[in-house]
Parts: structure tokens; C-alpha cells; sequence
């Protein structure tokens, strides 16, 4: 079978899932890409693709595209890309993306590749492949074949070039991935390491950003001054500190009992809740130090970011700063850093969540009185009116 007279499916309407779709759709090869929420499969052809850039412009006019059942997708599907959105929190979320996986491999066909992008920790992928094997009666590497490529939303590329897999790579699968990585190249190794590959640069990218949030909460203005590395400090923000969040829990979900490995993730993702709880905090500072009262201002979190992203994070994370702020401010809104600075006529504090947020409001910034607290570790304050 040659790569253009395969079939793919991709499962999940997300972000990632839609990249992968278009890429190979592009190429010439029938795809089909899995609403997971509503159980349809879209058919992307390459003039699909090319006219919709991105998976939100898709779902706005999903209604014109062509729809057959998913069960018949995936049945029809010689590769079968496992990247759905996942909006469940832990522990909820693994038994989320297990249900949504059996709701794939009891469809899937003799002789076809199971693609599972999803973050797995220690021995998840082990779990998948008994999983398969016991509903579908087949036998992985044999007549039936199961691949690790986890997708990260830390490092500066979507795709890590990383793949797990239990037998070599099949020639078209190779061809159909070329040019989705941007180094050109993949690290292909066995299951097992991936997933040791992957949970090592999730946790050194942490072990770097963590203690300088951790830190910088007992830092006052005399460190600001006086440190030289604070220029880096402001480079880091809550959406880079969230980033990796979805990886450290299902990570820890994996591993049993007590132990320096599990510490150290329950270390890192607690760094994330503690500084929320920092960041709001900072709040009540700004309210008494400038005699605001909480009923005259306003707090609005700039915080652009997918809503159609595999993970759901950010989402999560906007949701619980949002409650914590309206303890201090009772008017809490969300807003892109593009809104309207004189729709209120009570004073703004505008808490921005990252670095392209951060900058677009000084750029379009047309009032100074308001207040722009920066969500990065030493959470500076520009644009004060006093």
C-alpha cells in the first residue's frame, strides 16, 4: 500500500489534532478528522485545509462540510491519530481519555496504526496496548501496531520529534509525518523510553522555572533592584508556568506511594496553585496601598490563548484566578489585551497572563491611569498613576 492510498483519521477537534489533519491532508491523502464532542467525522480535503488555517476558522463553518459517522472513519482508517480535547480535571482526566479511547479501538481495523499523541506517564502506553489487544483480539506488532508521539505545548515547537514504538517505523508512516517537525528528523526509540525521554525534559523544564516563582514571592523591591537576572524573570509568565501543567499531573498519576519522583511533582504543580494564590494576593496589596475601593475597580485578566487546545489548562487555570479576584474585586471580567480601555469608568487593574499579552497592552495602552499588573515571578507593575 502506497502512502497516498491510505486513509487517515485523526480523533479530536483540537488544535494539535487539526495540525496533524491539514499536514497530511495536504499531502494528498484522504483524512478524516473526529469530533470527539459530537461523534462526527469531517472530511478535510487539501482545498479544506489550505482555506482554513486553523481549527477555530474550521468549526465556524463546520456546518458545510462533509460528515460520516466516526465509527465508519476509523474502521476505514489504515492510521488513527488518538489527539482529543481533553476537559476534565485530574483525577478525572484519565478516565476521561481512557473512555474516549476505547471508544477508538473497538472500531479500528486488522493492520492498522494506533497514533496515541497524549502525554503518557510511566507505563500508560503499556496499558493502552493490553487494552487493544484484549478488545479487539488482535496482537500489537503483529497485525495490529501502537506508537507514542507526544505532542507538547512547552517547548517552542508543537511536535517534539519523538516516537515510541514497539516495531520499526512503517515506511509511509514516516513520509506521511515529513515536514510536521520542524528539524526535519525524528527520534524514534522504543515505548519505553519515550516515555522517559519526555518525562525528563517536562521536569527539567520545571526544575528551571519553578524555584524562580517560588523564590520570588519573598523577594521585595530592594532584590528587584539589585538582581541582575531579572531581566529573565520577566520573560516568564503564569501561561508558561500552566504550559506543562496537564504533563506533571498525568505524570504523577502513574507512579504509586511516596517517593522523591512524586514529590518532586507534587512540588512543581503546587507552584502553580501557590502562585494564583500569590498573584490574587497582590491584589489586595494594590486595593489598600493605592486606597481603591473594591466596588470602584475593576479587574480584567488578559489572558490570550486556543480555546481549542488538546489540553484544557488554561481554561481550568483562568477559571479558578477569576473566583480567587472576585474575593478582593467583585467586577472580574476576562478580555484579550485588545478590549476597550474606557468602556468602565471604575479603575483597572489588568492582570497579564503572558509575555504577547503583556506587550500588546503597553502597545495599545492609551491610558495611564490604569494599573497593569504582570503575572510573571516578581509580579511588576507598570502604567501607575498615583
Amino acid at each position: 500500500m502506497t502512502v497516498e492510498s491510505s486513509k487517515v483519521a485523526v480523533y479530536g477537534l483540537s488544535t494539535e489534532g487539526y495540525r496533524i489533519a491539514s499536514h497530511i491532508s495536504n499531502q494528498g491523502i484522504p483524512v478524516s478528522i473526529i469530533d470527539d464532542s459530537s461523534g462526527m467525522a469531517i472530511t478535510l480535503k487539501p482545498d479544506i485545509a489550505k482555506t482554513y488555517s486553523s481549527v477555530t476558522s474550521f468549526i465556524q463553518d463546520e456546518t458545510l462540510l462533509d460528515f460520516e459517522p466516526f465509527d465508519v472513519a476509523i474502521n476505514n482508517a489504515s492510521f488513527i491519530f488518538f489527539s482529543p480535547r481533553i476537559r476534565k480535571s485530574w483525577p478525572d482526566a484519565r478516565n476521561h481519555i481512557v473512555s474516549k479511547f476505547q471508544d477508538v479501538i473497538k472500531h479500528v481495523s486488522k493492520d492498522s496504526s494506533i497514533i496515541y499523541t497524549v502525554p503518557a506517564g510511566f507505563g500508560v502506553n503499556n496499558e493502552n496496548i493490553t487494552l487493544i489487544e484484549h478488545r479487539t483480539g488482535l496482537s500489537v506488532g503483529k497485525n495490529i501496531f501502537y506508537h507514542y508521539m507526544p505532542i507538547s505545548s512547552i517547548s517552542s515547537n508543537l511536535f517534539d520529534a519523538i516516537i515510541g514504538t514497539k516495531t520499526e517505523l512503517n515506511s509511509n508512516f514516516a513520509s506521511m509525518l515529513s515536514g510536521l517537525y520542524s528539524d526535519k528528523s525524528m527520534k524514534v526509540v522504543d515505548i519505553e523510553a519515550a516515555e522517559y525521554i519526555y518525562c525528563i525534559r517536562i521536569l527539567r523544564h520545571y526544575g528551571l522555572m519553578s524555584p524562580i516563582f517560588e523564590i520570588c514571592k519573598f523577594a521585595d523591591n530592594n532584590f528587584q533592584h539589585q538582581n541582575t537576572e531579572t531581566e529573565s524573570f520577566d520573560e516568564m509568565y503564569l501561561d508558561d508556568l500552566v504550559g506543562g501543567l496537564f504533563d506533571l499531573n498525568t505524570i504523577l498519576s502513574s507512579l504509586t506511594g511516596i517517593s522523591p519522583l512524586t514529590l518532586l511533582l507534587k512540588g512543581n504543580i503546587a507552584t502553580v496553585e501557590n502562585f494564583i494564590k500569590h498573584l490574587t494576593e497582590q491584589i489586595k496589596i494594590i486595593l489598600k496601598k493605592y486606597e481603591l475601593k473594591a466596588s470602584k475597580t475593576k479587574a480584567i485578566i488578559s489572558w490570550t490563548f486556543d480555546p481549542n487546545e488538546m489540553r484544557g489548562d488554561r481554561l481550568e487555570i483562568i477559571s479558578r484566578l477569576e473566583s480567587r479576584l472576585k474575593d478582593y474585586v467583585g467586577d472580574v471580567e476576562r478580555q484579550d489585551s485588545m478590549f476597550d480601555f474606557y468602556s468602565s469608568e471604575k479603575k483597572l487593574i489588568i492582570v497579564s497572563c503572558s509575555k504577547t499579552d503583556f506587550q500588546r497592552l503597553t502597545e495599545n495602552n492609551p491610558n495611564s491611569d490604569i494599573i497593569i499588573l504582570k503575572a510573571t515571578p516578581l509580579l511588576g507593575q507598570s502604567n501607575i498613576q498615583a
